[in-house]
């Protein structure tokens, strides 16, 4: 339990209302949803950005996952109720359980929101998190979430509630289309979410489109296509996001290095002393809780301490991320990669840096409009046939997105951190 208030049972301020600057007023459908969001698991959100270090790219990306998650619970109130008008029997029970479901769909996530997740956490994605944490919720509300997490995990019978939550038009993706291309004014990520929901419907227990949504599907597949490249893959965001790792791995090998240990609170300590699998979590109910406690604040408090730590290394990485200093980028595309990593390796050396892991970064950027491998998305035709979007569209465009891009870039640092290192 949290502090000395008992969630499951504290009394409901009846204002169950939002002013949400991308839909307006978002009403809270049942006291117990209500409830739940005055949690502090989901209170916690309030404290992690949605977009993560996007906000050095483009200033207005400070949303929250708070926000998000209030905003996805909105459009499936909305869904749900279309559904409903169109003879799609749906029970008290079953509604109030999907809002829950998409209202708790990112309850797991942590610190910078995919940034750190795997730097925390040894092979256990948010979603897992998540879970655990429904469940950790259903406990102390005393059974009140079991259909939710059902519909959470797709063991739900009635499919169409689970793609709802996680399909590839699903309302989480339709919320944070909307509302990441608010924040950022990206405006060729603005999909048409309203119309979309009015053309949902369900065939032979499974999410379609209505024939005459087509194009508003089509339109947001492309416009997601376009926010992954312009904004959520974008190469100044992910080299910040590498500024921050190599933080965390210099931390980490510290005490190795025989430089001693960077001041760290105790919840953040744990994860960065320890490996934290899946088992580890089962078997000791106290990770979980020190999880909880972590968001935003810690990491750039964290941080800050960091910059005038005694070890060079740590200092200089920890300052450049404050004061936006960031890595270079290069794709492969444009350059022959081994070549500049063996250059960049020799100036290195002529700099005297000896631990030149903390300075580059190699990886590869994949990403997909549509996967094909997951979940379809399936339009009604009138006369009752049901087609996959990428048969039923005219547009090559729809069929090009299935295909996954990847590309391979090196993320280095440039001769201002080699100088400030080597002085």
């Amino acid at each position: 339990m949290h502090g000395s208030i008992n969630w499951s049972t504290k009394p409901v301020n009846r204002r169950k209302i939002f002013n949400d600057p991308v839909y307006g007023f978002i009403t809270i459908p049942t006291d117990f949803i209500f409830r739940v969001i005055e949690h502090p698991y989901f209170q916690r959100l309030r404290r992690i950005r949605q977009l993560g270090l996007a906000e050095l790219v483009y200033p207005g990306a400070v949303h929250t996952r708070f926000q998000h998650a209030l905003g996805a619970m909105h459009l499936m109130n909305e869904a749900l109720q279309s559904l409903e008008n169109k003879g799609v029997l749906i029970s008290p029970e079953e509604k109030e359980a999907t809002l829950l479901a998409i209202l708790l769909h990112d309850v797991g996530h942590g610190p910078f929101s995919h940034v750190l997740e795997h730097a925390l956490f040894h092979e256990v994605s948010h979603e897992t998190i998540s879970e655990l944490l429904i469940g950790k919720l259903n406990r102390e509300f005393g059974g009140r979430l079991t259909r939710a997490i059902t519909i959470f995990n797709g063991t739900y019978p009635r499919a169409f509630f689970h793609q709802l939550v996680s399909g590839q038009l699903d309302m989480d993706r339709l919320d944070y289309l909307n509302r990441d291309s608010f924040f950022t004014a990206v405006a060729e990520g603005k999909i048409g979410a309203e119309r979309i929901i009015k053309m949902l419907h369900v065939f032979e227990d499974q999410l379609v489109v209505e024939e005459k949504g087509l194009m508003s599907v089509e339109n947001f597949l492309v416009a997601r296509q376009h926010m992954y490249w312009q904004v959520y893959l974008h190469k100044t965001a992910l080299c910040a996001e590498t500024v921050l790792l190599k933080i965390f791995e210099r931390v980490k090998d510290l005490p190795e290095s025989g430089r001693g240990e960077a001041p760290i609170s105790p919840a953040l300590r744990r994860f960065l002393d320890e490996r934290i699998s899946l088992d580890r979590i089962m078997a000791e109910p106290g990770i979980l809780e020190a999880f909880v406690s972590l968001d935003d604040t810690d990491i750039w408090s964290a941080v800050k301490l960091w910059a005038n730590h005694s070890d060079r290394i740590l200092s200089v990485l920890s300052r450049s991320l404050l004061n936006r200093n960031l890595f270079k980028i290069k794709f492969d595309k444009n350059y022959d990669l081994n070549i500049l990593k063996n250059s960049l390796q020799e100036r290195w050396e002529q700099a005297g840096i000896n631990d030149p892991k903390y300075f580059f970064r190699e990886g590869t950027l994949r990403s997909s409009g549509y996967d094909l491998n997951h979940s379809g998305i399936k339009i009604l035709w009138k006369d009752g046939k049901c087609m996959e979007i990428t048969e039923a569209s005219e547009l090559p465009t729809i069929r090009a997105i299935s295909n996954i891009v990847e590309k391979k870039y090196l993320c280095y640092a440039n001769d201002v951190y080699l100088q400030d290192i080597s002085d």
